[in-house]
């Protein structure tokens, strides 16, 4: 267990360096609760269900060990894959021998329904003739599939040390190279995925054409023939124009983002700067105008789609589960380029929002749409038909260590804040351990303690997060020069064992407001506390109000409280409000403008959780932008 998905360590071209998995531990906290729930009951919970909706059965059917019809997504396979992937990361997390036993004979299962060409799809092999395979690419995911086969492979090689599952993806991969190809058949796939899938078996295999294969099918995308179903056009599968010319984010949110980390990859690998201008262009348009304040992706529910500039609506927005993880996802790789805290901010702000709204508390309910306005109901369910987005919350929880620190010459970064135990190898500086002990994003102190040393001179560079204004920093109980670069507290010099470096990044109340073009938000503000985003739920209130007719009081000091007793753990907040007295408008949908009259209104006290933990109370009405009064 020495490597970690998406290690890119031996990668050419990046700034900061990867960790092996087993290299940093989450070892308490928040974020060590929310592993926990995941290893024992969302795993579990998810093989019942790959169970229940025919995933398994699907594989046993083309093994020729059942009988019956394909169940399911002609994609249901790739749910078994991200399953797979998140199990293999719980193995070196938390060690489980009943987890192996499902994992084997889940891989027993893969290894029984691929074909003797290598090719794997139980959709196809249940459904169709061997030559129709690869003939319907805008739409049937048969590469999509075998993307997810590939991550869940080199997870399971990494965490194992075991080649059977590698072996398997391999065998399919060697497949697809002898159909794909200059001068073989020459197309995309309709949904992205095994782009950056390819690079990673790269990286852990050495072999060059599992690169070349990645860059054809990258150089592929963009001739403006993409259909699909007839109401799609090229835009919704970035196939308007080629990728190194592409300036905005466009078109299906998840695709559109897995193709962009599949481009970071392939950067990471040759260093090609037209890949790099065309992702920093899609970067800033997806961040400075189509980015909800949850870190969300996508505004249309019709296509999953990204909508147009400031085209951000909170009732109707969609906000998938599935692509904040491919933001997060294409945000790691922008971050290891560069190594610029602006993209370790966007995976804060995303991974504590429009992720973490995506798993209920007890980890076996799930939302696939994350919108900001809800009027009446909306209730995360146990699973879906289309069932992608569970186990892609699996795989990022069960991997989450990774997102934490990273190193390079002489020098330690730490991206994201947890109870946490780090030990490496630091380049030019030899072995370091570090632990770290915070109560994030409840409080914003962090301790560090330096429990090996290392040699020589090293800095220690920690993020300061784009919402704290006044980060302090002491080192052995005094107050230490730092120097701030990039977003960045860097300190630098001999540390010694023993030396407790202390962060304070205080916490207070603050409200945001949305660009003047986003129609939905204008005039109302939002609530955000340290990395969270805060919302009103019908449930904290007074039975009387209602969530569509309140107002904030703009100068209202705002209350926090810690509430243990409270959604498993929180920080409610509490401020002064109004409730608009509705009584002209009885039966009334319209009235004249009268510059003289003013609704009238009573005043009220608003109570306000974190957005990731509403809806674990039952269903009923939410709301993130609050009028203001």
């Amino acid at each position: 267990m020495t490597r970690q998905a998406s290690s890119t360590h031996v990668s050419p071209f990046q700034a900061l360096h990867t960790l092996p998995l087993n290299a940093v531990e989450i070892t308490d906290g928040f974020w060590k609760n929310k592993q926990d729930i995941n290893g024992t009951d969302s795993l579990s919970h998810g093989y019942a269900m790959l169970e229940d909706s025919g995933a398994l059965d699907n594989l046993r059917i083309a093994a020729g060990a059942l009988t019956g019809e394909h169940r399911g997504m002609r994609f249901q396979d790739s749910d078994v894959y991200k399953w797979l992937e998140a199990a293999s990361y719980e193995l070196v997390r938390a060690d489980s021998a009943s987890l192996r036993q499902q994992i084997d004979s889940v891989i027993d299962l893969i290894a029984a329904a691929q074909e003797a060409d290598g090719y794997i799809n139980s959709y196809y092999q249940i459904k169709f003739k061997p030559e129709d395979r690869f003939t319907h690419e805008d739409h049937d995911h048969e590469l999509y599939c075998a993307g997810h086969l590939i991550e869940a492979a080199v997870a399971h090689h990494r965490a194992t040390g075991s080649p059977r599952l590698l072996d398997i993806a391999r065998r399919f991969v060697e497949h697809i190279d002898h159909v794909f190809g200059k001068g073989k058949r020459e197309e995309a796939p309709g949904h992205q995925g095994i782009e950056l899938a390819l690079v990673e078996l790269y990286r852990e295999t050495g072999e060059p054409k599992y690169l070349a294969l990645a860059e054809f099918f990258v150089d592929e995308r963009g001739k403006n023939t993409m259909r699909g179903w007839v109401h799609f056009t090229p835009s919704y599968y970035q196939d308007r124009v080629p990728v190194r010319e592409n300036d905005r984010v466009e078109g299906h949110a998840v695709r559109a983002l897995y193709l962009t980390s599949g481009m970071a990859d392939l950067y990471l690998e040759t260093g090609e700067q037209a890949l790099l201008d065309a992702m920093l262009r899609q970067w800033h348009d997806f961040t400075d105008r189509k980015m909800y304040i949850t870190g969300g992706a996508g505004a249309r529910h019709f296509d999953e789609a990204f909508g147009d500039p400031y085209e951000l609506p909170d009732d109707s927005g969609y906000c998938e589960t599935c692509a904040a993880i491919a933001s997060i996802m294409w945000n790691w790789r922008l971050l290891q380029i560069t190594g610029q805290a602006r993209y370790a901010d966007v995976i804060e702000r995303t991974l504590y929002n429009g992720f973490l709204s995506g798993v209920s508390l007890d980890g076996r309910a799930f939302f696939y749409v994350n919108p900001l306005l809800v009027r009446d109901s909306h209730v995360r369910e146990p699973w879906y038909q289309c069932a992608c987005c569970p186990p892609n919350v699996m795989r990022l929880l069960a991997s989450l260590s990774r997102y934490l620190l990273t190193v390079s010459e002489r020098e330690v970064q730490i991206h994201q804040y947890a109870t946490a135990r780090f030990r490496g190898d630091v380049p030019g500086a030899g072995s370091v351990c570090l632990n770290m002990e915070t109560n994030y994003p409840w409080d914003g102190s962090v301790t560090l303690t330096v429990t090996e040393a290392g040699s020589g001179d090293w800095r220690l560079r920690l993020r300061v997060p784009q919402w704290c204004t006044a980060a302090q920093v002491r080192l052995n109980g005094q107050s230490v020069e730092a120097t701030f670069e990039g977003g960045y507290l860097i300190l630098s010099g001999p540390r010694k064992a023993g030396d407790v470096i202390a962060l304070d990044l205080p916490m207070t109340p603050r409200l945001t407001r949305a660009h003047p073009y986003v129609a939905s938000a204008r005039g109302s503000v939002a609530l955000e506390r340290g990395p969270l985003v805060y919302c009103l739920e019908a449930v904290d209130q007074d039975e009387a109000v209602s969530l569509l007719n309140v107002q904030l009081d703009p100068n209202a000091a705002f209350q926090a409280a810690h509430r243990a007793d409270l959604l498993g753990g929180t920080v409610t907040l509490s401020g002064h409000g109004y409730a608009l007295d509705l009584t002209p408008w009885q039966n009334q949908l319209y009235l004249p403008y009268d510059h003289s009259s003013n609704t009238a209104r009573n005043p009220i006290e608003l109570h306000f959780i974190p957005y990731h933990q509403w809806g674990n109370r039952g269903a009923g009405p939410m709301r993130v932008w609050i009028p203001v009064a």
